[in-house]
This record gives C-alpha cells, sequence and structure tokens, in this order.
C-alpha cells in the first residue's frame, strides 16, 4: 500500500464506522453527509480488500478483519491527536474531560475534595470515572479509555506507571453510644457481632469474608451492601457494625456520628497506587491531574497510630521475623481480596 496517498480523513471515517456499526451513525459522528460517508466506507472496501460492515437483518456488524482493527486504528488516531495538540496546559481555561479508573473507597476519599480544586483551579475540566468491567482487568483496554487509575492492586495494570498514594486498614464502624464497641475488643464477640457487609457488583462476597474464611473464620453477617458509605449510614442508625476502610469512617463518621474501632485481628494495611499508561507519561494534563491526586492524598496524613494497637488478647509470635513475614503475607492478601 502507498502510504503517501493515504487520505487521513479517511482513518477518520473508518474510525467512526468501526465504532458505530453504522454508516448514519457514523456520519453524524464526524459531522459529513451520509453519501459522503458511504462513499468513504465504498474506498475503504476497495484499499484493505475487505468488507469491514455487514448487514444482519437491520444492522450493520463488524467484520473479523474490522473488529481487528477496531482498536488499532483508534489509537493510531488518539496518537496523531496527541501530535497536533499543544504540550502546553492551563487548567484555568483548558476544558478537558480526564478519564479515571477508581473503586469506590478512593473515589469517596479523593473525588469530593478534586472536585473543590478543579471548581478552584480549572473550573472547565471535568472527570469521568469510568466504571469497572469485572475482576479481570483488561491493561492493553485500559491504557486506550483512562487517563489515571487509582488501585490497590498495581499488578493488574501491566505496562503502567505506578506510585503509592496512601496507606489504609480496615476498621469497625460503630453509632456512637452502641453498647456493642465494649465487647468487639474480642476477636469472639467481634465474629458474633451483627454485621453489615459490602459487596460490590462485580464481587461474590465481602473481602473481609473471603479473607475470614481463609483463616477459618466466620462472622455473622445480617445485611448485604453494594457501596461503603451505604454500610456507614447503616451502621450509624442500627446496632450493626460495618468493617470498611478506616479513612472512610474518619472522613464521613463524625457528620453521622460514627466512631471508630480496631478489628480485634490481625487485617494488616493496604496501599492505594496512582497508576498512568505510558502514553500519558509525558501528556501536560495529566501530569497536573496526577500531581493534584498527590498533593489531595498527602494531605490525607498518617495513619491514627492508637487504633493499630496490638490488643492485649491477641496471640504474639514466637520472633520478630515470624511478625514481619506474617504481616507482609497478610497485606498481600487483604490487597488481592480487594481487587
Amino acid at each position: 500500500m502507498n502510504i503517501s496517498a493515504l487520505d487521513l480523513n479517511l482513518l477518520v471515517a473508518l474510525e467512526a464506522l468501526l465504532e458505530e456499526a453504522s454508516v448514519t451513525h457514523a456520519a453524524q459522528r464526524i459531522s459529513i453527509s451520509q453519501p459522503a460517508m458511504s462513499h468513504a466506507l465504498k474506498r475503504l472496501r476497495a484499499l484493505l480488500g475487505d468488507p469491514l460492515l455487514v448487514r444482519i437483518g437491520t444492522h450493520m456488524q463488524r467484520t473479523t478483519r474490522g473488529e481487528s482493527l477496531r482498536y488499532p486504528v483508534k489509537d493510531a488516531l488518539a496518537r496523531v491527536r496527541d501530535l497536533l495538540v499543544s504540550a502546553n496546559f492551563d487548567p484555568a481555561q483548558s476544558t478537558r474531560t480526564f478519564r479515571i479508573f477508581v473503586a469506590d473507597n478512593a473515589s469517596d476519599l479523593l473525588l469530593p475534595v478534586l472536585l473543590r480544586r478543579l471548581q478552584e483551579e480549572a473550573p472547565n475540566v471535568s472527570i469521568r470515572v469510568q466504571p469497572s468491567r469485572g475482576n479481570v482487568l483488561d491493561p492493553f483496554e485500559l491504557a486506550r479509555s483512562i487517563d489515571v487509575a487509582i488501585a490497590c492492586t498495581p499488578h493488574f495494570f501491566k505496562g503502567f506507571y505506578q506510585q503509592r498514594l496512601f496507606t489504609d486498614r480496615d476498621a469497625c464502624a460503630v453509632r456512637r453510644g452502641n453498647p456493642i464497641v465494649k465487647k468487639i475488643s474480642s476477636p469472639e464477640e467481634f465474629l458474633k457481632a451483627r454485621h453489615v457487609a459490602v459487596v460490590g457488583r462485580d464481587s461474590g462476597e465481602d473481602p473481609v469474608d473471603t479473607w475470614l474464611r481463609e483463616e477459618g473464620l466466620a462472622r455473622n453477617v445480617m445485611l448485604t451492601v453494594p457501596h461503603y458509605l451505604q454500610a456507614l449510614h447503616v451502621a450509624s442508625q442500627s446496632d450493626l457494625i460495618a468493617v470498611i476502610p478506616e479513612r472512610l469512617i474518619r472522613i464521613y463518621g463524625e457528620a453521622i456520628d460514627v466512631g471508630v474501632a480496631a478489628v480485634p485481628l490481625e487485617v494488616g494495611t493496604f496501599d492505594e497506587f496512582l497508576l498512568h499508561p505510558a502514553a500519558s507519561h509525558h501528556d501536560a494534563g495529566c501530569l497536573w491531574l496526577r500531581g493534584v491526586l498527590g498533593e489531595i492524598a498527602k494531605s490525607l496524613g498518617p495513619l491514627d497510630i492508637a487504633i493499630a494497637a496490638e490488643p492485649s488478647h491477641r496471640r504474639v509470635a514466637k520472633s520478630a521475623l515470624v511478625q514481619q513475614k506474617r504481616r507482609k503475607q497478610t497485606r498481600g492478601k487483604r490487597a488481592a481480596l480487594r481487587a
């Protein structure tokens, strides 16, 4: 193929056709007439030696070749657009939309503060939170569809740059005045207490219960909800307790009269990471966004040391080496379960 004779507008038309799988919708997407898009499709079919789109009933469907070209064409045009965009980024003037992949607990911590920062520094910048599509993440698809990710499982994001944002751990959210708070320092009473569990859309069970089962334990779950903040509100209005990330309890608990109690088991800690694909590593806008997120995470401060104190009833390891090994194993296990 003679690349020098290739009309770049054909690639723009090809991207629209493969994304929309419709001549009419593709034409509307790039603001040309339907006959012009039909002509572009005819030229593309001749150029590539494939129908690209075929009619199945009342709809068009991508051929195998068309499907295989969908993401490479999208990626190639994204790179071309990046070449033509100024390297400068002025947050005060920008109207850019940033795409973020973030789990519930981190989004509830960081996004409200991020939105306040945007209102002050970048009033026309918007954030689009990309939804999770199951527990198995495709790093290649993510690299095409997001600017940054915030997660506690950096190993799932192969090829992404990463930096630690903050450390968190699970704690008990308990309504102030709930008499159970005096009892749950005992592991036995903690497990017998009435719990609200958090099971996300893509999870089979609360990671707390998965971890407990692997330890040969089980707790008394009376209610299951899909989000951490729902569990926090349930704890504030009942005698149920919720085991959720401690930072969420401290930020939202004061307003709804919920206190923090330690989980009387070795839950360890987990780290949240800021990750980004190589394609956005030098992008001025993404550099600015990562800097803002880093500043917000730093403002969270360290975890409260007091709650981390070992209860007297907890079994003590035989040596410092064994203790260190157990903490490392527990930390890795808890992070994996939160994926």
